[in-house]
C-alpha cells in the first residue's frame, strides 16, 4: 500500500482553506468529501456574513482567529475578485432593558480588538434605518457579506493548482492508526484504502463520528456530537434595510437577525433548536414565532411577507444547558495519535476565520 502525505477529510470552507494552505506549502494533499460536491452542508447553509469578531469570549479560539481571519478574508476577496461587500452591521437594543446587554457586546468586541464600533442613539439609528425601532445601538463597519461558493471555488482552485486532489463521493468509513501513518477506509463508487502520514479531520458535522470510526484514536478524546438547526425566512418584498440588523440576543444564539445577500434579498434568521440528527427539513410552523421576533425591531413587517428559505445545522460539541463551545483543535498532545489533527465544533465564525484557521492548523502540524 502506497503512503500519501496528507488527507484532509471534508471539503467545506474550512477543509478547503486547510487544503489550500498545506498545498501551497508544498504538501501532497488529497481532499476526501462524502458528498457529490464540495461545500454542500454547513458551508452552504449559513448567513454568508463576514463577522467582525464582536461576541466571542476573550481568549477563546473564536476570538483569536476571527479578527485576523476577517482582515485576511477581505484582502483575499479583493485580490481574487471574490464577490463581497463591506455592508456594515447595526446591533440594536429595542428597549431600555436590553441596553446592558448592548454595552456588554461593545466591551467584549473591544476586548477582542474590534476597535471601530460607533455608539449611536435611537434618533441616529432611525435616520440610518427608518424601518428599525430601537432605543440605542452601535455600528460595526467591518462586518460584511460574501459569496461563499465563490470563495470555496477559489480555495479549491488554488489547492488544485498546487497539486491537491479532490475526491468527491468518498466518505471515510473507518480506519486504523499505525506506527508510521493512519490507514483510511474510503467508501463510494470505487472503495479504496489509503495510508497517510498526516490526516486533518475537517468533517464538520461528522467530525466526531469520523474520529470514532478510526481504530486507535482514544474514544475519551473525542467530543460528543450535538446538532442545532436554524431556519431562515426570506422577505418577499423590497428590502427596507441597507445594513445587517442584529438585536440583542440570548446567550446561546444571536437571535432572528437581518442579513442581506449580494443580490439585495433580505433573509431573517436563524432561529435555534436542538435536533437529533442531520435533517434539513423546513418546519413551516415556526412562521408565527418569526413574525413575533422580527416585529420586536421591525414593527411594520406586513402579514404574509415571509417565505420559507432554508435551514442550516450547527456542528456542536456542547449540548443543552452547557456553555457555548469554542473551536477545538486536537493534535498528538491531546489524543496521542501522531499525524492526526482533528477539528471539532467549527461553527460560526468558521467561514470568516477560515484563512486564519488554516494557518493555525498548518502551524500545529509542523514537526
Amino acid at each position: 500500500m502506497d503512503t500519501l502525505d496528507c488527507a484532509v477529510i471534508g471539503a467545506g470552507v474550512v477543509g478547503l482553506a486547510v487544503a489550500r494552505e498545506l498545498a501551497t506549502m508544498g504538501r501532497e494533499v488529497i481532499i476526501l468529501e462524502s458528498e457529490e460536491s464540495f461545500g454542500t452542508q454547513t458551508s452552504a447553509r449559513n448567513s454568508e456574513v463576514i463577522h467582525a469578531g464582536i461576541y466571542y469570549a476573550s481568549g477563546s479560539m473564536k476570538a483569536q482567529l476571527c479578527v485576523p481571519g476577517r482582515k485576511a478574508l477581505f484582502e483575499y476577496c479583493a485580490e481574487h475578485q471574490i464577490k463581497h461587500q463591506r455592508i456594515g452591521k447595526l446591533v440594536v437594543a429595542c428597549d431600555e432593558s436590553e441596553l446592558s446587554g448592548l454595552k456588554k457586546y461593545k466591551a467584549q468586541a473591544e476586548a477582542n480588538g474590534v476597535n471601530d464600533l460607533e455608539w449611536l442613539t435611537g434618533e441616529q439609528l432611525n435616520k440610518m434605518e427608518p424601518a428599525v425601532r430601537c432605543v440605542a445601538g452601535f455600528l460595526s463597519p467591518s462586518t460584511g457579506i460574501i459569496d461563499s461558493h465563490g470563495l470555496m471555488l477559489s480555495y479549491l482552485g488554488e489547492a488544485q493548482d498546487h497539486g491537491a486532489m479532490l475526491a468527491v463521493q468518498s466518505p471515510v468509513l473507518g480506519g486504523q492508526v499505525e506506527a508510521d501513518g493512519i490507514i483510511l477506509e474510503v467508501g463510494g463508487k470505487e472503495p479504496t484504502t489509503i495510508k497517510c502520514r498526516s490526516v486533518v479531520n475537517c468533517a464538520g458535522l461528522l467530525a466526531p463520528a469520523v474520529s470514532r470510526s478510526i481504530r486507535g484514536i482514544p474514544k475519551e478524546s473525542i467530543p460528543p456530537s450535538f446538532f442545532a438547526i436554524g431556519h431562515y425566512y426570506t422577505l418577499s418584498r423590497p428590502s427596507p434595510f441597507t445594513r445587517l440588523i442584529y438585536p440583542v440576543a440570548r446567550p446561546d444564539w444571536l437571535g432572528v437577525h437581518v442579513t442581506i445577500d449580494l443580490g439585495g434579498r433580505v433573509r431573517f434568521g436563524p432561529d435555534f433548536e436542538w435536533t437529533d440528527g442531520i435533517d434539513y427539513t423546513f418546519d413551516e410552523t415556526r412562521e408565527a414565532s418569526f413574525y413575533q421576533a422580527i416585529r420586536h425591531y421591525y414593527p411594520d413587517l406586513p402579514d404574509g411577507s415571509l417565505q420559507p428559505g432554508y435551514t442550516g445545522i450547527r456542528p456542536r460539541i456542547t449540548g443543552p444547558g452547557e456553555p457555548v463551545q469554542d473551536f477545538t483543535f486536537q493534535t498528538e498532545k491531546e489524543h496521542g495519535v501522531h499525524g492526526l489533527t482533528a477539528l471539532y465544533g467549527v461553527e460560526s465564525p468558521g467561514l470568516t476565520s477560515s484563512l486564519a484557521i488554516a494557518k493555525h492548523v498548518a502551524g500545529l502540524m509542523k514537526p
